[in-house]
């Protein structure tokens, strides 16, 4: 009887479990661990928002980290050409623009900055449209006017960087081992390393000239590739080729004028004291000397080198010892001989 009474328990205890379970959330079913292992959506937005080449976005220096960030009208322009990517917020795809950013502000993904730099500089008519250095706005509430907002969570690194990180160390290895190099190695990479050089010289020099005589000519500040030379850009901005918008005052005549003529006295300076054809030639024969002696050293000359320059002290050495015992032996002679003298007078 007390068996037949504790199953019954049993039984009952079981019962009651299956209820609880069956009354349970169907969305509880989910360990803790894969719910917490489940990426938030927001996050999720964020990173493909970030990764879309149509938001236009820029890099500057907040607070001495270089971050990324958008401004607040972009972002609004975005959302509204692009309104598929709301899907991703599954239950919230039906928040606003302004709703969105701000989950994204709330969640530590976004933070609000403002321009350091709050007044027009001399010569300039307007602030500038991306500036290079932020700061914290006080009241982190999205803004379309003026506001600019900048990601705070770490980019993935694309597979290409990832690739780059291990050729880094391969390269400087192979730099370090270009003595080592065959003879026609070298050759290729001294003139492949050259001419990379002289290219970008040569570009450089172009691009300053057509500035200098835009701005003589025309009074216009044209630069093509204006990011070629900025410390803070993308690869695709780095070779943006159109130039950018003049937002300056218009240079006066007269710093027009005195700059030409420095131009043409420059040039005509130059011209004056260009090297002549025998002083060309010499500087060829140092210049062809010098990269010899670098393209034809190896390790195994250096080390002929250094045993012919042992031989030479090791008989140096030698010869200094037998000329001092050679003299030595000498006066030890003269010596005895003028003791025999001596004695042969006495007697």
């Amino acid at each position: 009887m007390k068996k037949s009474g504790g199953a019954e328990k049993k039984k009952a205890r079981r019962s009651s479990a299956s209820v609880q379970n069956g009354s349970r959330d169907p969305s509880s079913d989910t360990p803790p661990r894969k719910q917490a292992a489940k990426k938030d959506v927001f996050q999720l937005f964020a990173e493909k928002v970030r990764d879309h080449k149509d938001l236009v976005s820029r890099w500057a220096v907040l607070q001495e980290t270089r971050v990324e960030y958008f401004r607040g009208k972009d972002f609004v322009s975005f959302m509204k050409n692009h309104p598929d990517l709301k899907e991703i917020l599954e239950s919230n795809r039906n928040l606003e623009t302004e709703d969105i950013a701000n989950s994204l502000l709330q969640k530590n993904l976004l933070v609000r900055s403002d321009r350091v730099v709050k007044t027009v500089r001399p010569g300039k008519k307007k602030l500038s449209t991306w500036p290079a250095h932020l700061e914290i706005f006080p009241e982190q509430v999205f803004s379309e006017n003026d506001a600019f907002f900048a990601w705070t969570f770490v980019k993935r690194r694309p597979l290409w960087q990832t690739l780059l990180s291990f050729f880094w160390p391969v390269l400087t290895l192979a730099i370090c081992l270009f003595p080592v190099y065959p003879h026609q190695c070298k050759l290729l990479i001294l003139y492949s390393c050259a001419g990379v050089l002289l290219l970008i010289l040569s570009f450089l020099l172009l691009r300053a000239t057509i500035f200098g005589a835009a701005w003589i000519v025309l009074g216009k500040r044209v630069w093509f590739f204006p990011n070629i030379l900025a410390e803070e850009a993308t690869l695709r901005e780095l070779f943006r080729f159109c130039p950018k918008k003049d937002e300056e005052e218009r240079p006066k005549w007269t710093a027009r004028l005195f700059y030409a003529i420095v131009a043409v006295l420059i040039i005509l300076v130059l011209r004056h004291h260009a090297p002549d054809e025998a002083a060309r030639a010499r500087y060829q024969k140092r210049m062809s000397n010098i990269i010899d002696d670098v393209l034809e050293w190896s390790p195994s000359l250096a080390l002929s080198g250094m045993m012919e320059k042992q031989t030479v002290v090791n008989a140096t050495e030698n010869s200094n010892k037998f000329s001092n015992e050679s003299k030595a032996n000498s006066e030890t002679v003269t010596s005895f001989e003028e003791t025999d003298q001596h004695q042969n007078d006495t007697m």
